[in-house]
């Protein structure tokens, strides 16, 4: 499902016109960067919990050449989803 897909099964769920679907999730996800780079952690009830988590620096080695590199530390998002969200995907995997 693309963004497109995503806002007209949205909007013919909640009622709404396209555009203002559109805004609601393009506010929605504002918010979520927003507490994201703030540090925050946010919580989507029934969906998950999204993170900022700091990756250290660490020394990897290129296969081909066998150089060892130094990778800097980094921020990374990460996404856990609730147990009701794993679940449901257990129940789908099992109808296949």
């Amino acid at each position: 499902m693309n963004n497109k897909e995503f806002i007209s099964a949205l909007s013919k769920k909640t009622g709404y016109k396209i555009d203002d679907t559109q805004n609601i999730v393009r506010s929605a996800v504002i918010t979520i960067i927003e507490q994201l780079s703030e540090g925050e952690t946010v919580n989507m009830s029934g969906l998950g919990t999204f993170d900022v988590k700091k990756r250290l620096e660490r020394v990897i080695s290129n296969p081909g050449t066998g150089q060892k590199m130094l990778v800097p530390p980094k921020l990374v998002t990460n996404f856990k989803p609730f147990a009701t969200l794993k679940d449901r995907m257990k129940e789908i995997k099992g109808d296949s």
